[in-house]
């Protein structure tokens, strides 16, 4: 049986976009508004979207950029 992926703790701080979502492979999502960051938990290897909101009352989203969950600094 292989063995599961490791459990990691991460931070994001978001200094760029208004507001930044980060979406999680699962489909779960974390907003985070800008000046602020929070910490999560992930996945080894999980790619983790990053999507930029800049005006809150549309419903579109900009893809900033894709990352590797262990690329995101540790909490």
């Amino acid at each position: 049986m292989p063995t599961p992926p490791k459990k990691l703790r991460k931070q994001y701080v978001n200094n760029e976009f208004p507001t930044a979502i980060l979406r999680f492979e699962d489909g779960h999502e974390i907003s985070i508004k800008r000046g602020t960051g929070k910490a999560f938990d992930c996945y080894a290897g999980e790619n983790i979207k990053i999507l930029a909101v800049f005006d809150p009352d549309a419903r579109e989203r900009d893809l900033m950029d894709t990352r590797r969950a262990d690329d995101f600094d540790d909490a």
